[in-house]
């Protein structure tokens, strides 16, 4: 059986997110790429809802990959339900999502236990990614009896959520997550999925304790490199980013973006880390051969959509403007970088309709 989704690309990011060019050191910024229509993005997002559907296997499920089937298909999900598609739709988006939704939801996808990384081997990762696409999609359901299923799923995944952060870990670590259930130890991108979950169900009215909010805020604010005991290495602490374990000194764009959104999204918009973050994201050239680009990208347009204002509309424009030009005829987005390249086509191009995204706002959890 071949390498997971987790185990093969996104957990690579403990060894490959790598030092960064300090901020001193950089040139100075490049001209403002140029602007797109919202006419030309809806065009570029229709061909890549598209290649989703051309996607879809007999099942349900929506991979090109062979592996991390679950996971795939709700990151899928969430592509198409961000610009405005319901399974409860009766066009061919809506009968897509229908499907996909069923393959989620049957009974095999979930352990007992309520995990969801299990069975397709995506571990914590698509266990985050699965939880906060069924949050995002409770009400939408094509009747009572499917939104009572999915929040009956949802409430069992933010259970083994809330059970796994309690595994005893080190002062550092603790209020965050790793790979499995039972680690012991934590990492920013893992704890980001977790988090945005968690918030997610509590919006929809999912119990969820205030407490293992704040305490996954917590461990993300050690996570930020102004800590004195990451010694960011940047001669303005003012801006400081995240880096993927506290203790870090390098701070990178994958987890700053994802620091930024998260935190935002736990309304902790006016805190200093997230101002620095944004400031440390504005000063940085987005660039397509970026390690984890696309996953890096997500949270980047996201995180600075929330900031608002001028920074929000030059992020959008970097993101259209970059994306569009690197649209594959059938509609897909493939990465340069060959770790995150090795994912596939659904996950880059999924994870790019949530990029260009932020213009139409229909999730809940990313609106502002």
């Amino acid at each position: 059986m071949t390498r997971r989704f987790v185990c093969k690309v996104i957990s690579a990011i403990a060894v490959c997110l790598g030092p960064m060019v300090p901020l001193h050191v950089m040139a100075a910024e490049p001209p403002a790429p140029p602007e797109v229509s919202s006419e030309e993005v809806d065009k570029a997002v229709d061909l890549a809802i598209a290649y989703l559907k051309s996607q879809q296997k007999e099942d349900g499920h929506i991979n090109d990959v062979g592996s991390n089937d679950t996971a795939m298909t709700a990151l899928a999900l969430m592509a198409l339900a961000s610009v405005g598609n319901q399974p409860a739709d009766h066009m061919p988006a809506g009968e897509v999502m229908q499907k996909a939704l069923k393959f989620v939801l049957a009974d095999e996808r979930q352990e007992s236990n309520g995990y969801f990384g299990q069975r397709d081997g995506s571990r914590m990762y698509g266990h985050g990614i699965t939880t906060l696409m069924l949050s995002e999609m409770l009400g939408m359901g094509i009747d009572d009896e499917q939104d009572q299923r999915i929040r009956s799923r949802v409430q069992k995944a933010v259970d083994l959520i809330l059970r796994a952060q309690q595994v005893k870990k080190s002062p550092r670590e603790a209020g965050g997550w790793r790979y499995n259930p039972d680690s012991h130890d934590s990492d920013l991108s893992v704890s980001v999925w977790q988090l945005m979950s968690l918030r997610s169900a509590k919006n929809a009215g999912i119990d969820v304790p205030a407490s293992a909010i704040q305490e996954a805020v917590d461990y993300l604010k050690r996570s930020n490199t102004r800590d004195g005991n990451n010694r960011a290495r940047v001669e303005d602490i003012s801006k400081s980013g995240f880096s993927y374990q506290p203790g870090s000194r390098d701070a990178t764009y994958t987890m700053t973006s994802a620091g930024l959104l998260a935190m935002q999204v736990c309304g902790q918009y006016e805190a200093t880390e997230v101002k620095e973050a944004a400031q440390w994201l504005a000063d940085r050239k987005l660039d397509f051969k970026e390690r984890f680009f696309f996953y890096g990208t997500y949270y980047y347009a996201q995180g600075m959509y929330q900031r608002g204002g001028q920074l929000a509309s030059k992020a959008r424009t970097n993101v259209e403007s970059l994306l569009l030009a690197r649209q594959r005829p059938d509609g897909s987005w493939q990465s340069e970088d060959g770790q995150e390249r090795g994912a596939g086509g659904v996950y880059s191009t999924s994870l790019a309709i949530l990029s260009l995204s932020v213009k139409d706002h229909f999730l809940p959890i990313y609106q502002r």
